[in-house]
């Protein structure tokens, strides 16, 4: 009886050593582990200009540039008017754009240096657009042109 455990126990040990020995030797033949760069959390709050008040829905696309390579993402808006990521690597630059109905389009660029940014973007209604024509030196006619009369019928004498 004892022999017989001396075996198992014996059996047993040389499978470990074994074991240990295979997963030394896969660390040196395997992938060399990179582990991935340090993530920022980027908080986006977008609200209107007039009253500060949050804007649902508007849509948040990060244009990445970066050392990971380039990409595009694009987050809505949640009630309170934020919308938050958390895989942009820091170091990156990114085009922040921010598209809303009824509200002009936002852009600018952003370099992520730290592992958290917020960033408040505060749209605009729309503006009236620049035209030549509206100056206050050209005189427009609001008349209304006389609408053309209908040719004589041939029962009417011609006049002479």
């Amino acid at each position: 009886m004892l022999n017989r455990q001396f075996r198992c126990l014996l059996t047993l040990s040389v499978f470990v050593v074994a074991g240990f020995a295979q997963a030394q030797d896969s660390a040196v033949r395997g992938r060399k582990y990179t582990p991935p760069p340090n993530t920022a959390k980027v908080e986006v709050a977008v609200v209107k200009d007039a009253n500060g008040k949050p804007i649902e829905n508007a849509a948040v696309i990060f244009h990445m540039v970066g050392e990971e390579g380039k990409g595009n993402m694009e987050l809505k808006t949640n009630e309170e008017g934020k919308a938050v990521i958390e895989v942009i690597p820091v170091g990156d630059t990114v085009t922040l754009q921010v598209i809303a109905t009824g509200f002009q389009t936002f852009g600018k660029d952003y370099k992520i240096d730290t592992d958290s940014k917020d960033i408040t973007v505060r749209l605009k209604r729309p503006q009236g657009q620049y035209s030549v024509y509206t100056h206050s030196d050209i005189q427009t006619s609001t008349t209304p042109v006389p609408a053309k009369t209908p040719p004589a019928s041939s029962t009417q004498p011609a006049p002479q």
